[in-house]
């Protein structure tokens, strides 16, 4: 006779191992692309890393403050981690500035990541440690607040918010041209410029007016054939492309006078940078620049890591991060497992513009496991641990995701090697977890594993568990 108890030493798990994504296929090694070198004339990175600390300093300075302001007691207020008016008040008299000063630089502090917001608290961000002895990390700080230019200086009152967006969607075309010039270009050239890309977008768009729907054979009138009134049409663009080229001095990437606009060393650098990044991804053979964020993420699928973050990095390079983030979020809800766990490794390429977007999503039940993972490493934890802030059922619930992954895009020996990841310590505790959690590729998933494993008795409870799945049965 023989017992029914599983004492058999192969159906116990290994010890958990963190979740990690699905599993990738290899692909043939690439020969390795010589590392473009700068225009000449570009100045050393210890340079450029000099200038930016140069025109990062108040920032700094207030960002220290804060360092030993939040160790002995709140610096901020309404939640929304802005200083409070004492705070300010007091960064003043001890700086030797005034408020107005010293919310300016706390604003530039955390728009080059100084100081990060998490949630309703902010703190010290890791740039700041490194701000003495890491010329990556300052150029990496002023580069985000060069990607944050519209909202470092704000639009004038009483623009039309639509003609705003049109005109920071036609500026990376303006910075490129600034930066093949290489010199002093006329403002009246750059309006015509602007002009023509507004006019481009327009088109682009190629908005259709709405109006009532008309059966069949219903003579429409005068006013309903009419278009809609395009507000936009009609605003001038001189004040706007001012107010952008005004914004971009005050963050240090170009200078503006005697009716001309000239890249600074730093921003001919950074826009020569974000060029090399979009002509980096238009030469791949996926040509992914010009894709959606789904054909994007698929074609980065099979990529090694840093291959497909270069990828993403490209990409992100040629699109606002705003509709980037939402156009990977909406990818994200998809029903492809694979593409959800790409999503969110290249909203980790993003950083801190996506927080917001991230942290909206928590309470989704397809994303949340993800997004709990990215806003976990985000706040500083190590990815090997990440997986704590996760509860049991989200645990499994995101195993069984990543399985339809590995099962939809991988092969066999993948699917079972997934088992190592799992946090339940051995397969029939596995299995009753994995019932209980409610994915809807439960079945697919255990099916799959069954043909997979090797093990006849682990097939066969795990075929049992899927009947029992697709059945109702306990």
């Amino acid at each position: 006779m023989t017992s029914r108890i599983p004492r058999d030493s192969r159906l116990r798990l290994v010890r958990p191992r963190p979740l990690a994504a699905a599993p990738q296929a290899i692909t043939q090694r690439r020969p390795r692309r010589a590392a473009p070198r700068p225009p000449e004339g570009t100045p050393a990175r210890s340079e450029l890393a000099r200038m930016a600390r140069a025109g990062l300093a108040d920032a700094a300075r207030v960002a220290r403050w804060a360092d030993a302001a939040l160790g002995r007691g709140s610096a901020t207020a309404d939640g929304k981690a802005t200083l409070s008016d004492a705070t300010a008040d007091r960064a003043a008299r001890e700086l030797g500035l005034t408020a107005a000063e010293v919310r300016a630089d706390w604003d530039t502090a955390r728009l080059a990541g100084l100081i990060e917001v998490h949630g309703d608290s902010a703190r010290p961000g890791w740039r700041l440690r490194a701000w003495n002895r890491d010329d990556s990390a300052v150029l990496r700080g002023w580069v985000a607040l060069f990607d944050a230019w519209s909202l470092a200086y704000p639009e004038p009152a009483g623009q039309e918010p639509a003609a705003v967006a049109e005109v920071v969607s036609a500026m990376p075309q303006l910075l490129s041209f600034l930066q093949l010039s290489a010199g002093p270009v006329p403002v009246a050239q750059l309006l015509d410029l602007l002009e023509q890309r507004v006019t481009e977008l327009r088109t682009e768009r190629c908005e259709v007016p709405y109006g009532p729907r008309l059966e069949p054979g219903t003579p429409q009138t005068p006013e309903a054939a009419a278009p809609a009134p395009d507000t936009t049409a009609d605003t001038p663009l001189a004040p706007l492309l001012d107010w952008a080229l005004h914004a971009l001095a005050s963050v240090g990437a170009l200078t503006c006078g005697d009716g001309h606009a000239t890249l600074t060393p730093l921003g001919s650098w950074a826009v020569w940078v974000k060029l090399e990044q979009i002509c980096v991804a238009a030469q791949s053979p996926a040509g992914n620049i010009e894709q959606s964020a789904e054909d994007m993420l698929r074609g980065c699928a099979r990529l090694r890591p840093n291959a497909a973050r270069a990828e993403y990095r490209a990409w992100l390079a040629a699109r606002p991060v705003g509709s980037a983030v939402a156009e990977l979020i909406a990818a994200a809800r998809g029903e492809d497992a694979l593409l959800r766990g790409l999503a969110f490794d290249a909203l980790r390429v993003v950083g801190a513009p996506a927080e917001p977007d991230v942290r909206a999503v928590v309470d989704e039940p397809t994303l949340r496991p993800y997004a709990l993972l990215w806003l976990a490493e985000h706040d500083g934890a190590d990815p090997e641990d990440a997986h704590e802030v996760l509860t049991r059922r989200e645990a499994t619930w995101l195993w069984v995701d990543t399985a339809a992954a590995v099962a939809d895009h991988g092969e066999a020996p993948l699917l079972v090697r997934h088992l190592e990841s799992a946090v339940q310590p051995t397969v029939p505790a596995l299995l009753d977890e994995v019932r209980a959690v409610g994915h809807p590729r439960t079945v697919q998933v255990l099916v799959a594993l069954a043909a997979a494993h090797p093990d006849p008795a682990l097939a066969k409870a795990v075929r049992r568990a899927a009947f029992q799945v697709h059945t109702g049965g306990s």
